[in-house]
């Protein structure tokens, strides 16, 4: 190992990582328990260590100092010294070479090896004995990296959570196939950022694209072992640097231009962000980073017997946000990404960690106090995945003001209805209304329900389709892994099918679902590829598939018919012309003053607004539900737009047509079917009187109440 002799400054420990001036580079790391810490230099290939070199100072728990002439290119890595004493969560290992946590960019990717691993993994008691192996030529290195970049006039949309529709998506996946983009960019953040990407988003409607993590992530061992990868990217090691792999060319200014093409497309950019835990998992895990930088404070250990992880979020370990340190890095990382990089957002996974104190959840957490108040953060959109696996994660509807929350029972209530199941119509009805029995407090808004029906984890809308069952075999876990509660109905035929009867009724429930999404209270979310029916052939648990089952088919879209997509297209555009449909406030059955029609009013069969007996008959399953546009003058002033028009949807989930009634709401009007699932492609109709109406069945319809007066 060589190691040369270098004029090393003291330099500063105010900002954290490597950090060039423009004459040299600072470079400071956090470690309360190390005993000493040496910064290793590369060749531009990563693959020789030039120079090692201790850092000179240790202020306030920093080691810290400054190389001159050294800038943007630079490799490096850091060895750490310390005590080795698992026993008391000490797992300090020198010939252990460990990525910086903020450093900006890396190079190369783990290339496994047992020397990655801080003990030997040949001994009985592996997680006890030292392996003294050194892993610097399997390990990514660290890039010092030069900030500046020409952002031009570039603004963040700013797009109002009212008007906003949430387009969740692979960089990697939605790009590989695409035959209009350069096979050189497939899969790259430069490829995501073509013309044909974009403008297919832009035609199609949505208003933010919520990119899987981009973060630098690592490969799992036994899937390269097996020769599969972790493909959704929910494996972080540097929480500052984009994945290498998305860079066509290695620059991470790359991902910058990307971000700036998508806001001159009015297009916000949210990252799926995984603080909640790191590539490192549990005790028995390699030491790359963190554990060897200072196991004890970025993760939680038991308290009783600190040799182990405690994990709260099923992947090994679990971040400590607790400790300053920890807590200053999430909040630092986050900042850089909005303010560096203008991203417009996140998405936290498994949340419920990051709001935990060691009592357990808490509203008023660090992070989440520290957020809320943050300048930065503030203004920019936080969506939670309200849950982990620990003791009382399931916290939604448990986030503060300024959080937004992606919603399960709305995926769940709205499968269960349109899958036929018994006493669906309370719990879809209050789903259709924002979920208000969850969220409307502390004065949070409708749009704080972030209402899926399908995500990355789980069924596409095409497989809930068309499958019963999960069919995991190609991820080598006997079937057993991913979720079992799909609530899905294959229609008679388990997978793929020619029989017209089948086919059909796959297509108007796939519309159903999708017009359920666009016309319910709360902010959209959509999962690539399901407004044109992309499969992954009944996998619910692609996390490791990174091939063709996973990949957008852009070819197979040419080729079929695409009436869904039209489809899609058309319900996006009528949920922004209808302003009924983005209300405000969240509705509860009162008078509005201006037109003395109910702000929300559920129907039955009949016309009458629906009884407490018929709210309990399990075996109902058609229901009208009125949205009223009409509001106070406040409240008009506040969304900006008119908003007086009255609209029906009227839903059946029953296999057989229904009479249906429809209400009369004054003297001289009459309503106009705009829309329906099971005639998709027929105009708006003229006026109906209230004459009873037969909803198809398993269908849905829109209708407006003209008034002639």
């Amino acid at each position: 190992m060589p190691r040369h002799r270098r004029r090393i400054l003291p330099g500063s420990p105010n900002q954290l990582g490597a950090v060039w001036d423009g004459a040299g580079t600072n470079f400071a790391l956090f470690s309360g328990r190390a005993t000493k810490v040496e910064l290793c230099l590369f060749d531009p290939g990563g693959r020789r260590q030039t120079e090692c070199i201790a850092l000179p100072e240790y202020t306030d728990e920093v080691w810290h100092g400054y190389l001159p002439e050294v800038g943007p290119g630079q490799l490096y890595g850091y060895r750490v010294h310390g005590p080795y004493r698992p026993a008391e969560g000490l797992r300090f290992n020198p010939r252990k070479l460990l990525i910086d946590p903020y450093a900006r960019e890396l190079h190369g990717s783990v290339r496994w090896s047992d020397a990655h691993f801080g003990y030997h993994v040949g001994s009985q008691r592996r997680d006890l004995s030292l392996d003294r192996r050194d892993s610097a030529s399997g390990m990514p290195k660290c890039r010092v990296v030069d900030p500046a970049f020409s952002w031009g006039d570039d603004r963040h949309p700013r797009t109002p959570w009212s008007e906003t529709v949430i387009y969740e998506v692979h960089v990697r996946g939605f790009t590989q196939l695409h035959t209009m983009i350069p096979e050189r960019l497939r899969g790259t953040f430069t490829g995501f950022a073509t013309d044909p990407v974009i403008d297919y988003l832009v035609d199609l409607g949505v208003t933010a694209v919520q990119l899987m993590p981009v973060h630098a992530f690592v490969d799992d061992r036994h899937l390269v072992g097996n020769g599969l990868r972790n493909y959704w990217g929910y494996n972080t090691i540097g929480f500052f640097a984009p994945e290498p792999s998305y860079l066509s060319n290695g620059d991470s200014r790359e991902f910058k231009t990307m971000v700036r093409r998508f806001h001159d497309a009015g297009i916000e950019v949210l990252l799926d962000v995984v603080y909640n835990h790191t590539a490192e998992g549990n005790e028995q895990g390699p030491t790359l980073s963190f554990r060897g930088i200072d196991n004890g404070a970025y993760y939680r250990l038991l308290p009783d017997n600190p040799r182990y992880h405690i994990n709260d979020t099923g992947c090994g370990n679990t971040l400590n946000l607790s400790h300053p340190r920890v807590l200053q890095m999430v909040l630092d990382s986050l900042r850089y990404w909005v303010e560096v990089m203008h991203v417009d957002g996140f998405r936290f996974d498994l949340a419920a960690t990051l709001g935990r104190e060691p009592h357990g959840f808490d509203q008023g957490s660090g992070f989440l106090d520290a957020v809320r108040q943050d300048p930065v953060l503030s203004q920019v959109k936080l969506i939670a995945e309200p849950w982990d696996i620990g003791p009382g994660g399931y916290q939604l509807g448990q986030f503060p003001p300024g959080w937004v929350e992606l919603n399960d029972k709305f995926r769940d209530a709205v499968r269960r209805y349109w899958k036929g199941d018994d006493g669906m119509l309370p719990e879809v009805a209050a789903r259709l209304a924002g979920s208000a029995d969850i969220f409307d407090h502390r004065g949070r808004r409708p749009w704080t329900s972030v209402n899926k029906i399908t995500s990355h984890d789980g069924f596409t809308l095409n497989d809930w389709a068309s499958y019963n069952d999960k069919h995991n075999q190609a991820n080598g876990e006997n079937n057993q892994d991913g979720h079992n509660a799909n609530y899905s109905w294959n229609h008679g035929v388990e997978g793929p099918t020619k029989d017209p009867a089948i086919v059909e009724l796959r297509e108007r429930q796939k519309r159903n679902m999708l017009a359920t999404l666009m016309f319910a209270h709360g902010t959209p979310f959509l999962l690539a590829g399901d407004e044109f029916g992309r499969t992954q052939h009944g996998n619910n648990n692609a996390y490791c598939q990174d091939n063709e089952i996973s990949w957008v088919h852009w070819k197979a879209l040419g080729e079929k018919d695409s009436s869904l997509l039209d489809f899609a297209k058309r319900l996006i555009a009528f949920r922004r012309m209808h302003p009924a449909l983005r209300h405000p406030r969240f509705r509860h059955g009162n008078l509005m003053p201006g037109n003395g029609i109910k702000d929300i009013a559920w129907y039955a069969p009949s016309g009458k607004e629906m009884t407490d007996e018929q709210w309990r008959d399990s075996h109902a399953r058609c229901i009208g539900v009125l949205l009223n546009g009409e509001v106070d003058e406040k409240t008009r002033q506040e969304a900006g737009e008119d908003l007086p028009e009255v609209l029906l949807l009227v839903m059946n989930s029953h296999h057989e047509a229904v009479p249906f009634r429809l209400p009369r709401l004054g003297t001289a009007g009459a309503w106009r079917r705009l829309f329906d699932t099971d005639r998709p492609d027929v105009d708006a109709d003229a006026g109906q009187d209230e004459a009873a109406y037969d909803v198809p069945g398993r269908s849905l319809q829109v209708f407006a109440w003209m008034d002639v007066s």
